[in-house]
């Protein structure tokens, strides 16, 4: 069980960190009902190394990281700035993603191929054009295998290296396992030839570099992310993750951004107490995690709190 918590700023600081992260103004996530909903195991357990990697704080660097990277490409920049409100609605574009990454880690397979349509649905009308690194104009729809396969190995690099240097939770299985296992999240979204191991992402990465560029527009998004409208008590915080995920970039990154390198060897323990401050300052609760869990006991998979059998053996 969840240890109580201390206080009622506490309790406030908790609710405003999901108000934020959720965009609901009582600080519940709109997802949470249908994580818990029904009867049936779900992709990941929570011994596995993509449940541990995504229920931890160190996501909060992963996801700034994520969408830096995927600036670098330009055709999912493009879909982004042509499709997306992220000015005007920068917490609904935030809130999206968190829904999509806690949906398929910790709800039911049905709840997940439920959230693969709606992704699919949305991914259906964002299509167009965009200049390539070659300067030649290239046709797009972001269901495309190669744009999906681009931003499915930026989130997943990015919330893997900075599980590495920020948390301090073992990863099970270690990095071959958290890509192996996360591979199956993308099925549902038609993908199937992703990277399976911690070699295969390297050279998947290595494969992209060519295409990856840093022009105007994508200053203009890095920017946004940089200097997003959050509220003032939260921008100290923002702007030193920021850094934090900018620090855990290949060099080769941090000089296409252009934004300098700080030091990752200043930036790792700084951050890893930061974000112990932060999970300090909101509370042990996991509400999506408990509520997962709840429906694994419902579903025969775990008794007692310990896990009993494989959703494969059932």
């Amino acid at each position: 069980m969840p240890a109580p918590r201390n206080n009622a700023l506490q309790e406030i600081l908790s609710k405003r960190f999901r108000i934020l992260l959720t965009g609901d103004p009582d600080g519940v996530p709109p997802w949470l009902a249908d994580v818990a909903a029904s009867d049936e195991p779900g992709l990941y357990l929570p011994d596995e190394a993509p449940w541990i990697v995504h229920g931890d704080l160190a996501t909060l660097v992963g996801g700034i990281r994520a969408l830096l990277m995927q600036a670098l490409h330009p055709g999912s920049l493009t879909g982004v700035r042509e499709h997306s409100r992220y000015k005007e609605e920068p917490l609904g574009r935030l809130s999206g993603t968190i829904r999509w990454l806690t949906m398929t880690t910790f709800a039911s397979t049905a709840a997940v191929s439920g959230e693969a349509d709606r992704v699919n649905t949305m991914h259906r009308r964002v299509k167009g054009t965009y200049q390539n690194s070659a300067g030649q104009k290239v046709a797009y729809r972001a269901a495309d295998p190669e744009l999906l396969r681009w931003v499915h190995i930026a989130f997943m690099d990015s919330f893997l290296r900075c599980h590495q240097l920020y948390s301090s939770r073992a990863l099970p299985g270690g990095a071959d396992a958290y890509i192996r296992l996360w591979a199956k999240s993308v099925i549902p979204l038609g993908l199937t030839e992703v990277p399976l191991s911690e070699r295969d992402l390297l050279a998947e990465l290595e494969r992209f570099r060519p295409e990856l560029v840093v022009n105007d527009a994508t200053r203009e998004v890095i920017s946004f992310i940089r200097n997003p409208p959050l509220p003032k008590t939260s921008l100290p915080a923002y702007h030193f993750l920021f850094k934090a995920a900018l620090a855990s970039l290949p060099q080769e990154y941090q000089e296409r951004i252009g934004l300098g390198h700080p030091s990752l060897r200043l930036m790792r323990p700084i951050t890893r107490n930061l974000l112990g401050l932060i999970r300090l300052a909101i509370g042990p609760e996991t509400p999506i995690e408990e509520a997962a869990i709840a429906r694994l006991h419902r579903a025969g998979v775990m008794k007692d709190g310990k896990i009993i059998c494989r959703p494969d053996s059932l």
